[in-house]
């Protein structure tokens, strides 16, 4: 039997999120070329990676075509300017695309088949809306496998507020509230901006830099959120503004063994404790994060009291409250999503997982009185993804 190989998270970066259409940042950029800028970003701030010995480059997108079809993990990776003998692939998981980028690699350097790796995602919404062109097998309908609700997302949240009636819009409204003062609070604090790789950008008025993300709303009050329209049902409780929003963006995320992190002298920000996946019912996806969840501290001998500290992807404000709800954690534990989530900086779906683990990554550093982070999001269809981290800067010492 081969030894099962410690796996850390190197590092991890990103673009900022923009706005999906005509009207947002990167319009007029490729979906590819948005996750080699990242690639390129993440190599040139750790020099001491040697290129010719990253073994896999995976690369997650939803809509695998046109500028993020053709197997992106080996065309970003050419077009990165990694060597020929570097292989890549691409995945789809939906919104957990770049967090089962880093669960599968993971694997690979757990049974010794890698030393370093890349994984990360990409979502270009304004060019590849969810599910276009996708045929779906009408027996799935015909067959009653799942209900045509569960093919639109926001139909799937309002049925997790029909089924927790105490998860009502007005807490769903307070906690995007709150998403989006923390997203502006770390944004002043300048939390976010060191993992953020500025992309030039081109509109009808010329040349820009992008080097914050495009959709958030610091202004955001409870009043406003309760005037917005409810477009998945009449009179319904999930709004564009408890959502998060169509986006555009990529991440990239550098994983070794520790022994490679140690040949390399390449310092971890994070280390891979245990992951799972788990399935629901498709009609209720936004739940999925509560079994995958129970399952990944099983595997990991822990329980939900060990984890202190916690980024959640907000795809729905009520979807967050759920598994919260179910671990009996206050809506505004600090412990949870403290510089804001998806609900402001934006999800371009299946970029997301790795920017939870940059956030986590980034906390992590300045809370040595922490030693277990969690980073989860539900995902379409009725499934739920989560990965437990440990603190490499624990020191035992309770704050």
């Amino acid at each position: 039997m081969a030894e099962r190989h410690e796996v850390v998270f190197v590092d991890g970066v990103r673009t900022p999120f923009g706005r999906a259409g005509e009207k947002g940042m990167y319009w007029n950029t490729r979906a590819d070329d948005l996750v080699v800028k990242a690639m390129v970003g993440l190599l040139d701030r750790n020099p001491d990676v040697p290129k010719d010995r990253i073994d896999d480059v995976a690369i997650a997108a939803t809509t695998q075509q046109g500028d993020q079809g053709l197997t992106l993990g080996r065309t970003a990776a050419l077009l990165a300017g990694l060597p020929k003998s570097v292989p890549g692939f691409a995945i789809d998981r939906m919104c957990a695309g770049a967090m089962t980028s880093v669960t599968t690699l993971a694997g690979g350097i757990a049974f010794g088949a890698y030393d370093l790796v890349l994984a990360g995602g990409v979502e270009h919404m304004g060019r590849h809306p969810m599910g276009f062109g996708a045929d779906p097998n009408p027996r799935f309908l015909a067959e009653k496998l799942v209900s045509e609700e569960a093919l639109n997302m926001g139909s799937t949240a309002e049925r997790i507020h029909d089924r927790f009636p105490q998860l009502t819009k007005e807490r769903a409204d307070r906690y995007a509230m709150r998403s989006q003062q923390k997203a502006a609070a770390a944004y002043d604090a300048g939390k976010i901006q060191p993992d953020l790789i500025p992309v030039a950008t081109r509109g009808e008025s010329g040349w820009g830099l992008a080097t914050r993300d495009e959709a958030l709303r610091p202004e955001t009050t409870m009043e406003g959120l309760a005037g917005l329209k409810t477009p998945f049902r009449p009179h319904g409780r999930v709004t564009a503004g408890n959502s998060s929003g169509l986006n555009d963006g990529a991440t990239i995320s550098l994983l070794a063994s520790e022994a490679a992190a140690k040949e390399f002298g390449l310092s971890a920000k994070m280390k891979l404790v245990s992951f799972a996946f788990a399935g629901v019912e498709p009609e209720i996806m936004g739940i999925g994060p509560v079994p995958s969840t129970e399952k990944a501290l099983k595997k990991a001998g822990l329980s939900i009291t060990d984890i202190g500290l916690f980024e959640l992807n907000e795809a729905f404000a009520v979807q967050v409250l759920s598994l919260l709800d179910h671990f009996g954690i206050e809506d505004e534990d600090p412990r949870v999503n403290q510089w804001g989530g998806a609900i402001a900086i934006g999800h371009p779906l299946a970029s997301s997982g790795v920017r939870l683990m940059i956030q986590l990554a980034a906390q992590f550093a300045e809370r040595p009185d922490v030693r277990y982070g969690l980073t989860a999001m539900c995902i379409g269809l009725g499934q739920g993804g989560s990965v437990i981290w440990e603190n490499p800067f624990y020191n035992g010492k309770k704050k």
